[in-house]
């Protein structure tokens, strides 16, 4: 069988690799034997964290929320149980960053107490008290989007 010579390829394999430790501590960074084996495990980490990050932010905007709600006078499952009677398509995100930029405008809550179950003759103020929440929503996000660009 002939000698293959591997040419550049091998040595674009060590960049590559050697380049993706760049900044590790120790022969982790210049040593590519070891080098391989953290980035493997590094990328792994990196992989597994992506989820976690999304877990830990719906946690916090959970927290946030709630918080905002209980200086209602009320809790976050029964703001989310109304909202969701309510056919808000509002999602928790929003929701957490209208309770830390703006606290006085938190008034979901209050609106949400005044939402009934589902009912025949109720349903046109209820579409009034949705639409008034996402007008809020989007005069917030309006306003921000003006504040951003006369900053710049």
């Amino acid at each position: 069988m002939p000698r293959v010579k591997r040419g550049p390829k091998r040595k674009n394999r060590r960049v590559r690799v050697l380049k993706l430790a760049k900044g590790y501590y120790g022969t982790k960074h210049n040593c590519f034997r070891i080098a391989e084996l953290q980035v493997e495990r590094s990328l792994a980490y990196a992989t597994r964290d992506r989820k976690q990050k999304k877990r830990e932010f719906r946690g916090l905007w959970i927290v946030r929320i709630n918080a905002a709600a209980r200086d209602h006078d009320l809790s976050y499952s029964k703001l989310m149980a109304g909202l969701k009677k309510a056919g808000s398509d509002v999602n928790r995100k929003v929701l957490a960053e209208i309770a830390v930029e703006d606290p006085k405008g938190f008034r979901v809550a209050r609106r949400v107490r005044q939402v009934r179950p589902r009912a025949v003759g109720r349903r046109r103020s209820r579409e009034r008290l949705i639409r008034v929440d996402e007008w809020r929503i989007c005069s917030l996000r309006s306003k921000r989007i003006e504040e951003f660009s006369s900053k710049s």
